[in-house]
């Protein structure tokens, strides 16, 4: 009884208190995220210099990697949920569906659309296009299921601000690198949910995280300054995914499984104001006086999570119908590329981001209504049809304790 006056009070309230599936402020967050990409990527694209933040950070971070880093705590957390309550088979159908049909299109449009147009551009001709060694149709064949083992098409875009830094041909969709990693985390959790151990043996996923996290700090320990970014290491690669490398597939999937633990341990994690303050600063510390990677991810993940549940009501309804964010993250670097190589950039940082964020809805939105939607629309092909149950006089109707709804077929 007191507990439950406690949390009536907002002087405890949990993750599970807060969280309503239907009333969050994810899809804002995650529309947020992939604007800082295309804003931190102006930079390097658009004026040749490092991303924003970088400087701020002593080069521990920038807006761009931690938009994307922000992106997997999102994505553990909503992905374990979907695992936890669809069979395998449909949990992978679905991932398939939100991630595949708008990479496809977004690799044609920019192999057979974009990249043609830069040739005549900058060769006045298609002479040569189709038959060159990197080609655009090499480019579909390896990148098709998110490789990206090859990133310029046709040597293109060497004389743009990134080509010329990277001395020759730049890649046409850079953005492009991070969902192998994604995938790979879905492939894990995927596997933990078809062997139980999502539902039954959760602490085995717990033991996965803090193993991840000593990892991190191993790291930490072995830098030559607390400034420094963790070391590079070698890379693993996987059939039709291509080549991991591991510093990141430590980083990225450390802070998936964060964002899959506060899924399943919600109600016992506290999300007040208080707590999210105190990230707040162990954040900004550590950008500033090092140790980012190992002290400020974990901090700036509960953020993420605490934001998603605090947010105003009226930014938890954007991407509730209609979520963009998918389409601006793949399309942003190629149009991006593009407004650089006709001279977009002329009229400095802010002229350009306006044009490229104009230029990457232009083919985000249609991505949206097109493409992701109608896809997303056949997650119930395939489903076995439960018939509804025989209302009677004498039996109420069962309550979810956790939801407060009634239950129903999953």
């Amino acid at each position: 009884m007191e507990r439950r006056l406690d949390t009536e009070r907002g002087l405890r309230r949990s993750l599970a208190d807060r969280y309503d599936p239907r009333d969050n402020a994810f899809g804002f967050l995650r529309l947020a995220l992939a604007l800082g990409v295309l804003v931190a990527h102006s930079w390097p694209l658009g004026l040749a210099r490092p991303s924003f933040g970088a400087s701020l950070t002593f080069g521990q971070s920038d807006l761009g990697t931690l938009s994307v880093q922000g992106f997997f705590v999102i994505s553990g957390f909503l992905v374990a949920g979907s695992a936890l309550r669809l069979s395998p088979g449909r949990f992978a159908w679905h991932r398939a569906l939100r991630i595949l049909p708008g990479l496809w299109v977004c690799l044609v449009v920019t192999a057979l659309v974009i990249a043609p147009a830069v040739y005549v551009i900058e060769n006045g001709t298609l002479t040569g296009f189709l038959t060159h060694p990197e080609g655009p149709l090499r480019y579909l064949v390896v990148n098709w299921f998110g490789a990206m083992d090859q990133y310029p098409i046709a040597g293109l875009l060497s004389d743009t601000p990134y080509g010329r830094v990277v001395g020759g041909p730049s890649a046409f969709d850079g953005s492009l690198w991070s969902l192998k990693y994604e995938f790979g985390c879905y492939l894990l959790i995927g596997v933990l949910a078809a062997t139980a151990v999502l539902h039954r043996a959760f602490r085995f996923v717990l033991a996965l995280t803090v193993g991840a996290y000593l990892l991190v700090l191993n790291d930490l320990l072995t830098v030559a300054a607390v400034t420094d970014r963790p070391p590079q290491r070698g890379a693993v690669g996987l059939p039709l995914l291509g080549s991991f490398a591991a510093d990141w597939t430590l980083y990225l999937t450390f802070l998936f499984l964060l964002g899959a633990c506060a899924r399943r341990y919600a109600h016992r994690l506290p999300m007040t104001g208080g707590h999210a303050l105190a990230a707040a600063v162990v954040m900004i510390a550590s950008m500033r006086l090092g140790g980012f990677f190992a002290i400020g991810l974990p901090a700036f993940a509960y953020l993420m999570l605490y934001l998603a549940v605090a947010l105003p009501r009226v930014l938890r309804r954007i991407g509730r119908e209609r979520d963009y964010s998918y389409g601006i993250y793949i399309y942003a670097f190629p149009v991006q590329q593009v407004v650089a190589l006709v001279g977009g950039a002329a009229g400095g940082l802010l002229v350009y981001t306006l044009l490229s964020v104009a230029g990457t809805l232009l083919l985000a939105v249609p991505s949206w209504h097109l493409v992701e939607r109608p896809a997303l629309r056949c997650r119930t092909w395939l489903a076995t049809p439960v018939a509804p149950p025989v209302a009677t006089t004498s039996t109420p109707p069962t309550h979810d304790r956790v939801s407060g709804g009634e239950v129903r077929s999953r």
